[in-house]
């Protein structure tokens, strides 16, 4: 317990620059007293921490003063190099030398332990600059210019303020305040074309609202869908702890799904192996869509 405190206490110091014994009392729930045992404790370690008193003064650490290893605990090592390791594979290979460097600090060999790939088994491009462009565009906030395919089909020049980069199930989202729509908005990486780090920056900090934890289409319908066992493998992957199965191998599945036509798209990709069995609507829908289909090929 002692030893975390020690190094929040180093890190806020760092951080803040100077502080008071009792405001750092406050800030950790300690008593002043424990506060000077724990300044004492950092001075026995090496760190130049040093204390002015009267009007001004404070404790503070020395200007210029970087970490050490000894700070961390062998645990805190690993993780530090483990969470290095994922910056890496989601960001390419800027950040191997950083890694090489903290790991001959710690004198720990830094296990391979994750890769991304941006590309999908039939593309030959990866979103690779996409990502990084996004990136930088959110650490030094840069606004982004980009064309954009929306689920409803429309293609349309956007303007972002970029805030985070979410990954949700199996997509990328630039996740960013939208002028146009005068709110905050998910935008799919793989649907950007165009993108455009601008001159044009931001300094405002959002207040930013909960991210919710499911990104939604606009309106979605409730769908009760039977899978034929030759295609359980994809069931299983997508729809994970909601399918049940009958005593023929079949799987049946309730979800809710886009209320357009990239449900429909969706459906079409299982081929033969789906039915819609709920709601009628959908499943009149779909056969509409079938004999569509169906009189393409009639020659």
């Amino acid at each position: 317990m002692q030893e975390s405190r020690l190094f929040k206490l180093l890190y806020y110091l760092l951080e803040h620059g100077k502080s008071t014994a009792p405001e750092l009392a406050e800030q950790f729930e300690v008593s002043v007293r424990t506060i000077y045992r724990d300044i004492d404790a950092l001075s026995s370690a090496g760190i130049p921490v040093y204390a002015v008193q009267g009007k001004g003064g404070g404790i503070s650490i020395l200007d210029h003063y970087v970490l050490e290893k000894s700070l961390f605990s062998e645990a805190e090592r690993d993780h530090i190099l483990m969470a290095l390791q994922g910056i890496i594979a989601a960001e390419g290979k800027d950040s191997d030398e950083l890694l090489t460097k903290l790991s001959a600090l710690f004198r720990i060999k830094a296990t391979n332990w994750i890769e991304v790939d941006f590309s999908g088994w039939t593309q030959n491009k990866p979103g690779q600059d996409v990502f990084n462009s996004v990136k930088h565009a959110i650490l030094h906030k840069n606004v982004l210019s980009f064309r954009y395919f929306s689920g409803s089909g429309q293609y349309s020049a956007r303007k972002a303020e970029p805030v985070k980069l979410i990954f949700k199930s199996r997509d990328w989202y630039l996740y960013g305040y939208c002028p146009e729509q005068n709110n905050f908005r998910f935008f799919k990486l793989t649907r950007i074309r165009d993108l455009e780090i601008l001159s044009e920056t931001f300094s405002h900090e959002f207040s930013l609202p909960a991210i919710e934890k499911q990104i939604r289409p606009e309106k979605t319908v409730k769908v009760k869908l039977k899978f034929d066992e030759r295609i359980a493998f994809r069931v299983y992957d997508e729809f994970t702890d909601e399918a049940e199965a009958d005593g023929h191998g079949n799987l049946y599945v309730q979800t809710e799904l886009p209320d357009s036509d990239m449900l429909f798209s969706y459906l079409l990709s299982f081929a033969d192996c789906v039915e819609v069995i709920a709601p009628a609507s959908v499943r009149e829908r779909m056969m509409k869509k079938l004999r569509d289909i169906q009189s393409k090929y009639i020659t």
